[in-house]
């Protein structure tokens, strides 16, 4: 029921700046935590950053002081602000969203990711 979009992810170098958008669409009651996970290649996959439904926010130690995660309730959208970028940023990152339906049940739903390459 929970449909996910995200943009903003491209190439840029070292020390650049990207923003990367996540917008939810769909039939849901409300959305709660949203997050921002990424994968590099051979890696797991890792939380980069999460934002609560009040707006509490958590962060990787590897990205903090440089990301910032960000929530718009009125557009269902969640960004992460990407500053001071480093190679080791690059991967795929995808959006989270758990939300809850109109009868009370519990999902998560993810994005279908989008590339961001930090070159030297």
């Amino acid at each position: 029921q929970v449909h996910l979009v995200e943009s903003g992810g491209g190439l840029v170098q070292a020390g650049g700046s990207l923003r990367l958008s996540c917008a939810a669409s769909g039939t849901f009651a409300r959305i709660n935590a949203m997050g921002w996970y990424r994968q590099a290649p051979g890696e797991q996959r890792g939380l980069v950053a999460g934002i609560s439904s009040g707006g509490t926010t958590n962060y990787a130690d590897s990205v903090k002081g440089r990301f910032t995660i960000s929530r718009d309730n009125a557009k269902n959208t969640v960004y992460l602000q990407m500053d001071m970028l480093k190679p080791e940023d690059t991967a795929v990152y995808r959006c989270n969203v758990n939300w809850d339906s109109s009868d009370r049940r519990n999902f998560n739903s993810w994005g279908q990711g989008t590339q961001v390459t930090i070159s030297t």
